[in-house]
């Protein structure tokens, strides 16, 4: 562990340092020499659209939590993508959440969503693997699960979930929630609250995972100790994966996670779920301290993506984060060893579109921005630096 990450750790657990990494202090204005950014609406009328992926033509695919695929060509012809989704479980928090395309996707036309399923034993939450039509007009199940067996909160679909990233090795990660069930966090067996780390073709654990042996604990356990991961960002050049959590009234974190690391997060009040404990513990093992945390009041973070390319100025490097319930896009630059540099709020997307759920960078280096306002009221943005 390098030198500063010790330090913060250490500080962390003796009480001297009170946000355990984190910085809590109100976002600053974006910086003099920031970028101007165009904003225009790629798609409107949509219902909680959940997830955006680019593929290499530059057609876009947006997945909405009710249960649709939809495809925006790049001639801007929109196209619903048929899709099997009747045993879709849609609740609360929970539905058709994380979407992503495989790194070989122009070859296989594979792709991977985390939702919600309902069966003769209930809901649950799965990843399925699908191959779209060339001509963006269907999908089908190929693994149906990939990986099955994520709990679900049944009675109202709270913490569900369900971020899927692809990290530098190209082991298939996705972001768990705890379904408000105060053991899950720390309970290496459980899948509730954990971030996997799945092989895409088989759905097995990706080698080199931390638990992969240990009695009671699940292979596919990655990281362990978190509330509800709605976000993951892999950083370019770097492989290092970043994780938001929407927290209790207390924060909302960032965390900059590594392999075996635990989040810190542990409600189980013998019996209870106890949201007043805090999002990281340091007395807990093998604890990281967040890179940023909200403080009271909470916004209510969500999806997230770093943005790349000399075409974003002194925007280049930076995270973005979507903010659900003080709107807009949070804006953090992180050091390398997880060290908040700097923070703001991006001014063009500040409480101009409501809740933001995923801002991600296309793969024409362009950002893409789902609204999360519900009642077919929401946009699909594509933000550019002017």
């Amino acid at each position: 562990m390098p030198a500063a990450r010790s330090l913060a750790v250490l500080l962390c657990a003796t009480g001297l340092l009170t946000a355990c990494g984190a910085d809590d202090a109100p976002a600053a204005d974006a910086p003099d020499d920031a970028p101007g950014l165009a904003v225009t609406v790629v798609l409107d009328g949509l219902d909680h659209p959940w997830d955006v992926a680019q593929a290499p033509d530059g057609t876009l695919l947006v997945d909405e939590r009710p249960g649709r695929l939809t495809a925006v060509r790049p001639d801007g012809d929109v196209l619903d993508v048929a899709a099997d989704l009747d045993d879709l479980y849609a609740q609360g928090e929970t539905g058709l959440m994380g979407l992503v395309l495989d790194p070989g996707f122009e070859a296989n036309r594979r792709l991977y969503t985390c939702q919600g399923v309902l069966d003769g034993d209930g809901a649950s939450i799965a990843v399925v693997a699908w191959t779209v039509a060339a001509d963006w007009r269907s999908a089908t199940r190929v693994a149906d699960p990939l990986v099955g067996g994520l709990p679900a909160n049944e009675a109202s679909g709270r913490h569900g979930g369900c971020r899927l990233r692809f990290d530098a090795d190209g082991a298939l990660l996705v972001g768990t929630g705890d379904n408000a069930v105060g053991s899950y966090p720390q309970d290496r067996g459980s899948l509730g609250g954990k971030v996997l780390r799945v092989d895409p073709l088989t759905g097995a654990a990706a080698p080199g995972n931390p638990f992969a042996g240990e009695p009671g604990a699940s292979p596919l356990v990655w990281t362990y100790g978190h509330r509800n991961v709605q976000g993951l960002a892999v950083r370019p050049g770097t492989g290092q994966v970043v994780a938001v959590e929407q927290g209790t009234d207390r924060d909302d974190e960032v965390t900059l996670l590594s392999a075996g690391a635990n989040g810190g997060y542990d409600p189980d009040g013998g019996g209870i779920y106890d949201e007043s404990v805090p999002m990281t513990d340091p007395a807990l093992p093998g604890v990281v301290p967040a890179t940023w945390a909200s403080g009271d009041p909470t916004i209510a973070t969500s999806g997230a993506t770093f943005l790349a390319g000399e075409q974003w100025g002194v925007y280049d490097g930076l995270l973005v984060v979507g903010v659900l319930k003080d709107t807009g896009l949070l804006a953090l630059r992180i050091d390398a060893v997880g060290g908040l540099v700097e923070q703001f709020r991006v001014p063009e997307l500040e409480d101009a579109y409501g809740r933001i759920r995923t801002p991600q960078l296309g793969s024409d280096g362009a950002l893409y921005v789902t609204t999360d306002n519900g009642g077919g009221e929401d946009q699909l943005l594509r933000v550019t630096p002017g």
